[in-house]
């Protein structure tokens, strides 16, 4: 029950085939950002957002689930949502929309750094929504890989203008801009500032320094937050994903990397990392 007269997300169908990505500029921007993690203490007030969102396949990523049971923890008491995410799945970012809309309490939005496709989305739930300076929204087109023929890519095609038209109302009722002005910015994947968006109606303002506040964790801190190892790994996926390559084989080529290493190679002080996967990736990433 949002204290806004906020549209309610449409559930949508996936196609066929589908894999969810973040944008790839979002997300080498977000990928340099440090992990954060805060320990869940009594009287939790705040979710924090720091990952993509929808699982990732590394231990990490923001699910409704997840979602759900920070919501839980709050009770019907006013939260506040701190997002930095490069964004990722846009149905389960509408999801997310939906459980903070249907909030009984005041949702308060800080946006720390990014908050960008799906994130910004996301954004969009609160009641009150916040840029820290320096931050960013990103708003774009609904995308995606589809793998099918000529027919799958016509139904997807399809599709994809009922997700745009979902996302522009979304965006409109927020902002009070029309239809045609959000569909202008999605069509030209802008990055807002945090003057801009405030200008723009997607923010009310900037975020006041109130100290400290407790916090609920989105998730527990994950493997992802506390090893650098899948840091860098998810700094690499980024590197890959500019180059073009679908995140399902961006996933292969980093399990080959992390995978048993080849009997027939000789043995180093990474024992363990394949030689000609590193090659390979080094490889796809300079052509």
């Amino acid at each position: 029950m949002s204290l806004r007269d906020l549209p309610a997300g449409p559930v949508l169908p996936r196609p066929a085939a589908f894999q969810a990505d973040a944008p790839s500029d979002a997300l080498a921007r977000w990928a340099a950002m440090p992990a954060a993690a805060a320990a869940p203490t009594k009287g939790d007030s705040t979710i924090t957002i720091s990952d993509v969102i929808g699982e990732d396949g590394m231990g990490g990523g923001v699910s409704l689930r997840r979602i759900a049971a920070a919501l839980s923890r709050i009770g019907p008491n006013a939260v506040t949502v701190q997002i930095n995410s490069p964004g990722g799945d846009m149905f389960e970012g509408i999801a997310i929309y939906n459980l903070l809309r249907a909030h009984p309490a005041a949702v308060t939005v800080e946006v720390l750094g990014l908050a960008a496709s799906a994130a910004s989305i996301i954004a969009m739930a609160g009641d009150e929504i916040h840029m820290r300076p320096g931050s960013f929204l990103m708003l774009h087109n609904a995308w995606g890989v589809v793998i099918g023929n000529r027919h799958d890519m016509a139904e997807a095609a399809t599709l994809f203008e009922t997700f745009d038209a979902a996302l522009t109302e979304i965006y409109a009722a927020r902002s009070g801009r029309s239809s045609e002005e959000i569909a202008a910015l999605l069509d030209a994947e802008t990055f807002l500032g945090t003057e801009e968006a405030i200008a723009a109606g997607m923010a009310d303002g900037i975020a006041p320094d109130t100290g400290n506040r407790p916090r609920v964790e989105a998730e527990p801190p994950t493997m992802a937050q506390a090893r650098p190892d899948i840091q860098a790994r998810r700094r690499i996926d980024a590197a890959l994903a500019q180059q073009g390559i679908p995140r399902s084989e961006r996933r292969a080529m980093l399990k080959q990397i992390t995978g048993t290493r080849n009997a027939a190679e000789p043995a180093t002080q990474n024992a363990g990392i394949p030689v000609s996967a590193i090659r390979q990736l080094i490889d796809t990433i300079r052509s």
